[in-house]
């Protein structure tokens, strides 16, 4: 049978509607962009050393740029329906491929390519499943294709640069010269990627849905922070450790830290951020949905992964038995989770400046606080240092419910109304289903 027989069997793409929200699909997908997450904490918790930590900034930045791609295709075809599925199995597949490859994409560049290679081989894959897909959801747009073909010079580059980062090191002698090789040529994808992105412009795009939009990158960040949770309980070995009230201890703020860190973002401003994406339109929705969404998640994601790392260290060191429970915090633990804390709010901070054009002085004066506190928490033990950034944060949110009451109340009241009004609309559209219906003359 034919491509196209098999294509129409299927179905065909669905677009996406204005009002549309994420589709399961989608969220299955995510679920393998952040077991790439995982591997990049992962890799980068063997051996933490600045080395390392460029190269999972590096490893992140073009993972999360075929993740803004991914989700600019979504928001013109649904990833769900028709033989789009197939497709993006297919995309799927790749992504997992390019994770398994990451722990050996930065090994000595000098040995078996076969890791780099591989992580540049599926990453092409990935970004030609991204291109033919958005090439046929735009087949009859003509500014939008357009638009495309001012992106195809980055997705050539972007892999060739990948496959000259594989080929090329192995074959120089110094190891020194290999490895600065090897990370200016991934350096480099970064900066055409992310250049190419404000080059572009705005002309051609659209943002149909904003609702699809906005929910989409709130759920990758909300797995992202669970990433951080599962990262912490199997790195630190807390599951191979017989309970103690120390670890236990450290179990429970890390918890309660990162559901602080969770309440920072979508107590108000994810929320607000989301009407303010709804209110704008045409190019300036487009370049809000650049700006806040596509560029600003990122160090939000990055200090995800900092502070896990950082967790990690210092729950480890807690949960050892044969560590004293008022040793201070060894290794670079407690920086990376004071650190990594800063770069998340700061990132929201910035994410907030773009979308809603303010900034909370709650938030400047906790990455103050944190960044003043980390010589204090590197001469306190362990469980000291994690529960003094545990009630950093959670005064932080303590202060903001008391401080913004007032337009807390307005904000939840609106959103409120209008779920309120959408599920009266779907419940009247469904109530049809109830209706009897008309038989026809011969039945």
């Amino acid at each position: 049978m034919s491509g196209f027989g098999r294509r129409r069997r299927l179905g065909p793409a669905v677009p996406v509607a204005p009002g549309a929200r994420v589709d399961r699909f989608e969220v299955f997908f995510d679920l393998v962009f952040v077991f790439s997450f995982f591997i990049i904490t992962r890799a980068t918790a063997l051996q933490i050393t600045g080395g390392a930590l460029l190269h999972a900034f590096l490893v992140l930045a073009v993972l999360w740029w075929a993740w803004v791609v991914h989700s600019v295709v979504a928001t013109r075809v649904r990833l769900g329906e028709g033989f789009v599925p197939v497709l993006m199995t297919l995309g799927m597949a790749a992504l997992f491929t390019f994770a398994l490859s990451l722990p050996n994409a930065f090994r000595d560049p000098r040995g078996n390519a076969a890791g780099p290679i591989v992580a540049a081989v599926s990453y092409t894959v990935i970004r030609a499943v991204h291109l033919l897909l958005y090439r046929h959801a735009v087949r009859d747009s003509p500014n939008e294709r357009r638009q495309l073909m001012r992106f195809a010079p980055e997705v050539i580059g972007s892999t060739l640069l990948l496959g000259v980062a594989a080929l090329v090191p192995p074959q120089l002698d110094g190891l020194t010269s290999a490895a600065v090789v090897r990370d200016g040529l991934w350096a480099g994808v970064v900066v055409l990627q992310y250049t190419t992105g404000i080059l572009a412009g705005t002309w051609g795009w659209g943002v149909a849905s904003a609702e699809h939009w906005t929910e989409r990158y709130d759920l990758i960040l909300i797995i992202a922070l669970g990433e951080s949770v599962i990262s912490v309980g199997v790195g630190s070995n807390l599951l191979g450790q017989p309970p103690t009230w120390p670890a236990v201890a450290a179990a429970v703020l890390g918890i309660v830290f990162t559901a602080a860190l969770w309440w920072a973002h979508y107590d108000m401003i994810g929320p607000a951020a989301r009407i303010a994406l709804h209110a704008a339109e045409d190019g300036p929705r487009v370049a809000m949905a650049r700006d806040a969404y596509a560029y600003l998640y990122l160090p939000m994601i990055a200090g995800i992964i900092l502070f896990a790392l950082g967790a990690e260290e210092i729950v480890h060191q807690i949960a050892d038995p044969h560590v004293p429970i008022g040793l201070p915090t060894k290794g670079p633990g407690e920086p990376l989770l004071f650190s990594g804390v800063i770069l998340y709010l700061g990132g929201n901070m910035l994410f907030q400046l773009r979308t809603l054009r303010t900034v909370s002085w709650t938030r400047v004066g906790t990455v103050i606080l944190l960044a003043v506190s980390i010589p204090v928490a590197d001469r306190l033990p362990a469980l000291g240092a994690l529960a003094l950034i545990t009630v950093i944060c959670v005064g932080m949110v303590a202060a903001e419910v008391v401080i913004f009451d007032e337009g807390r109340r307005a904000l939840r009241k609106l959103v409120f109304e209008e779920r309120v009004s959408h599920e009266a609309h779907e419940a009247a559209w469904r109530a049809r289903w109830h209706e009897p219906h008309e038989r026809d003359e011969g039945e």
